[in-house]
């Protein structure tokens, strides 16, 4: 029988020692990480079935890392918080987060949401939902609202077969946001996908770019409808969207 691999990124070591004891004995495998450095590292290897995260870590913001653990695994994310306020709650789902627990909390119902969590992956919705992001990270091209993004060409074309002109840089970045619709990608992520460097909270480049591609596809910047500003995180995409091969 196949022993669940939860995966625990919190700095409370004390939090985290009574994770182990409670879960390991209902047949877990737990691995634990005490920052997010740490957490990223053992993510690439561990393959996880569920992730359970903080968002008071010392060396990052917990929502900056769901970008992240979205593209590098399809497990379900729990948020496990002491931020209670219903606006992170609502961020922390509109980012990719499968549930919500506010500290501090029952084992016993840590243990139902990772049980409740996981039947509903293993179904076929799951495997849905796999599937289509899958084709859209496959496709030659995808179609949104009249244009086209074709990685053949690295270009943007509307109807007609007219390109507004897009730089790489903001192609990848057009790229990534509209591969991921309706999941907040944060600047950090959008940063390494452009410019393949460090990245520098004061650094504006990604807002720049993101103005730029915005009046390229007439997105009114005043009150955009496809890409969506997160404030204090990042950007969505929220335009409807479909792959073309």
């Amino acid at each position: 029988m196949h022993r669940a691999t939860v995966l625990t990124v919190d700095d409370d070591e004390d939090l985290q020692v009574v994770m182990q004891q409670y879960l390991e004995p209902q047949g877990y495998n737990i691995i634990s990480a005490l920052n997010g450095a740490e957490f990223m590292s053992k993510l690439s290897v561990a393959h996880p079935d569920i992730i359970l995260l903080d968002l008071g870590l010392p060396d990052h913001d917990g929502l900056s890392l769901l970008s992240a653990v979205r593209i590098k695994s399809k497990a379900p994310v729990i948020v496990i918080s002491g931020r209670n306020e219903t606006a992170d709650r609502i961020v922390g789902l509109e980012m990719g987060a499968d549930d919500y627990l506010i500290k501090p909390f029952e084992m016993r119902e840590l243990s139902a949401r990772i049980k409740a969590l996981l039947r509903r992956c293993r179904g076929n919705d799951g495997f849905a939902v796999k599937d289509a992001k899958s084709a859209l990270t496959k496709a030659k091209g995808l179609f949104f609202n009249g244009w086209t993004l074709d990685r053949t060409q690295y270009q943007l074309f509307d109807k007609d077969g007219n390109t507004p002109g897009l730089t790489s840089g903001e192609f990848r970045l057009l790229d990534a946001l509209v591969r991921a619709p309706n999941h907040v990608l944060s600047r950090e992520h959008l940063f390494e996908i452009t410019r393949q460097g460090k990245f520098d909270v004061y650094d504006r480049a990604i807002d720049i770019q993101i103005a730029r591609i915005r009046k390229k596809i007439g997105d009114d910047s005043q009150n955009p409808t496809l890409i969506k500003t997160i404030r204090g995180v990042g950007y969505m995409f929220c335009g409807c969207v479909r792959p073309v091969e």
